[in-house]
């Protein structure tokens, strides 16, 4: 059996971590995901770069800028208003509420202060304005199914055993 590269038309499947700056771990994956290199998926085109003509088993590293990656961070998409304005199941650290604009666009705010009688939701991704490194080691590859390339992966969906 031939070694297979990470190229078009094939499934990759990896596990990650994110850190920022500081060495901070951001988040990570130790299940792997999986999307088909050079099709649908919504990873970051410097990501998908770096890891062509990988092997299983290699592991790189990424740099991305806040534009490269989750974008700046946006003082206009947080809000503060009296804790008696929001609904009783709203008021905690990490909830999430939808919101729609004039325009019938939604977006998803977290709350993430409370003090003083006062509660602050914020709109930007929680790594938006941040300098993010993404290590991935790769973990299976295998040529993509007509369905797959079609439609692309189920980003969680385990690798197939063969």
């Amino acid at each position: 059996m031939t070694e297979q590269f990470v190229g078009q038309d094939k499934v990759v499947s990896f596990t990650y971590s994110i850190v920022g700056e500081d060495g901070e771990l951001l988040e990570q994956s130790d299940l792997p995901i999986s999307y088909v290199h050079g099709g649908k998926h919504d990873l970051f085109d410097k990501v998908v770069h770096e890891l062509d003509g990988c092997v299983i088993d290699d592991t790189v590293e990424v740099s991305l800028t806040p534009e490269e990656g989750f974008g700046a961070y946006d003082p206009e998409l947080t809000y503060t208003d009296d804790i008696e304005n929001v609904p009783e199941e709203f008021r905690r650290i990490g909830a999430q509420v939808e919101m729609m604009n004039d325009q019938g666009d939604s977006k998803t705010f977290v709350v993430t202060h409370i003090e003083g009688g006062k509660l602050t939701v914020d709109g930007n991704h929680p790594m938006a304005g941040k300098v993010i490194t993404f290590r991935i080691k790769v973990t299976d590859i295998r040529d993509a199914t007509a369905d797959e390339l079609q439609n692309g992966v189920d980003a969680m969906q385990a690798p197939v055993l063969h």
